[in-house]
This record gives C-alpha cells, structure tokens and sequence, in this order.
C-alpha cells in the first residue's frame, strides 16, 4: 500500500531532530558546523542564506561522504519548507552522520536569519 507524503513524515519526524532557524543559526554561531541547502540548483538562483553550501537532494549522499569525513560534524540541512531537508536528515543518518539536524522552516527564514 502506497504511503501518502503526510503518512511517510508521520514515520520520519520522530527520528531526527528539527529546529528552528533561529536556534540553528545560533547553535552554529557556537560551533562550527555544515549548512546544507538541499533544494535544487534552480531555487538556489533565487537567493540562499549566506555560508551555505547547495547539495541537492538527489546526490546529497554521494557529495556529503566526499564533503565531509568526520562522521561528528554538525550537519545542519533546509531546504523551501522543511519536507526534503528532514527526509535528507534521515538518509544521511543511515550513512553514520551522528549530529544532524533539519532546518524545519521555510528557506526566507533560513536565509534571513543567516544573513
């Protein structure tokens, strides 16, 4: 039986943590993490927040493990409106990454609260 998009993050969001961000542009002021901007390269033309890095959904893990080797780093993720950055948290969780997070607002949040 085929899952709806509300069903299947009825499953994802208790597995990973999701934050403002406000508190992720905080927590990052604090220590030195990674902020990943999951949306395509076309939505990123329209602007993104300052100091983050455009890895696109469809080869997020693939470009991360060549990215990033240390399996501690803060990974901080967003993407339009929280869905694809919080399912981006949950793979890259499977990969070993141990301190991710999904940025669960809407890109202007993000980018303006890290402008």
């Amino acid at each position: 039986m085929l899952k709806t998009m509300p069903e299947l993050m009825t499953g994802v969001y208790p597995n990973i943590r999701r934050i403002s961000a406000e508190q992720a542009q905080l927590e990052l002021q604090q220590k030195p993490g990674l902020l990943v901007d999951v949306r395509e390269p076309a939505e990123c033309a329209k602007g993104m927040a300052s100091d983050a890095v455009n890895i696109p959904r469809g080869i997020l893990e693939a470009k991360l493990l060549e990215l990033v080797k240390d399996a501690t780093q803060p990974i901080y993720l967003h993407c339009a409106a929280g869905v694809r950055a919080s399912l981006a948290a949950e793979s890259i969780m499977r990969l070993g990454y141990q301190h991710v997070t999904a940025i669960s607002c809407k890109s202007d949040a993000v980018i303006s609260a890290f402008s």
